[in-house]
């Protein structure tokens, strides 16, 4: 049952970083932090304290700082590059491309102040576009935990983890309810069993998916939670099993919905089990400045909206 989930605390994804990068760089003296001039705003004050000969300040050069990071790899180092996720992606895509992807190499690209929870910053700085771009990098992997420990079990997993990764996380204080245990790269994350609608959502929007189906479950509706933390690879297996049960699904992401996951779930769908999809997620837009809380319910990413959508697919599956 939702209702009993606990909340253990409340913290910063980005917080849940700092902390993984430090005990991954205890673990394996090939771990390297390079940041654009965010040095502070990455949480990695930790890191660098205790390995100040692993951190390299790259400035306010974010393509330089992938291109360093590339050449890193190849004397076996294993680089994590770090700054806001529009300048992690946005700004540096033909790097990322070329020097990273279209060679598989090994580096992290790790992004902060995703989505519009960035908040006052604005629409210059709320990416809402990232996943698609990297999900569409042939041989990455993309992946969106949900609160600081599955945060900071990401960032440890990555570390092991042989390839090019799109690591995504946030700024805002948010529900600690997760495990670290409870991350695999590529398994997505039952949170609860349900027969009557799939809801699918990653990062932040898995929290406001369990408000809303508390909300759910009071009003008698059976509903299947899964986090898909992990965007690419997807996992097929457990969207097949919940959506062959539920023959409904809502998908929730603090993106846009056109290249999002709720576009990777409908592709996969489409091929293999048709089914009524409603889509929770920024609608062909950019963000604005204001509280992330206000944003999220502005553009329609809020617990009432999950709601809605779910009552709306099931309707839509029964007629």
């Amino acid at each position: 049952m939702l209702k009993e989930i606990q909340v253990t605390g409340n913290k910063d994804t980005r917080s849940g970083f700092g902390d993984g990068i430090l005990e991954a760089g205890k673990k394996n003296k090939n771990v390297v932090a390079l940041t654009a001039d965010l040095l502070g705003s990455m949480k990695l004050n930790a890191f660098v304290k205790e390995f100040p000969e692993r951190f390299i300040q790259c400035g306010i050069a974010e393509a330089n700082m992938i291109c360093v990071a590339a050449g890193l790899t190849i004397g076996g180092k294993i680089p994590f590059t770090t700054t806001f996720a529009n300048f992690s992606t946005g700004r540096v895509y033909d790097q990322i491309r070329q020097s990273v992807a279209y060679s598989n190499k090994n580096v992290k690209i790790c992004a902060s102040h995703a989505g519009l929870t960035l908040g006052e910053d604005g629409a210059t700085h709320q990416i809402l576009e990232d996943i698609g771009m990297m999900k569409m990098l042939p041989g990455m992997t993309v992946i969106v935990p949900c609160d600081y420990n599955q945060t900071k079990a990401a960032t440890m997993a990555v570390a092991e983890f042989e390839g090019p990764v799109y690591l995504r996380f946030g700024r805002p204080v948010w529900p600690i309810f997760t495990k670290e245990s409870d991350f695999i790269i590529g398994k997505a994350q039952k949170i609860s069993d349900g027969k009557d609608v799939s809801i699918f959502a990653c990062g932040h929007l898995v929290w406001k998916a369990i408000e809303a189906g508390k909300i759910l479950e009071e009003k008698g509706i059976s509903v299947e939670i899964i986090n898909i933390h992990t965007i690419k690879p997807l996992d097929v297996a457990a969207i097949m099993e919940s959506i062959t049960k539920t023959n409904c699904a809502v998908t929730c992401e603090e993106h846009n919905i056109i290249g999002g996951l709720g576009d990777s779930i409908a592709q996969f769908a489409a091929k293999n089990l048709p089914i009524p999809i409603e889509f929770i997620g920024t609608n062909d837009t950019f963000g604005e400045s204001g509280k992330p809380t206000e944003l999220l319910t502005k553009y329609g990413l809020d617990t009432p909206n999950i709601v809605a959508a779910a009552e709306k697919v099931i309707a839509r599956k029964k007629g």
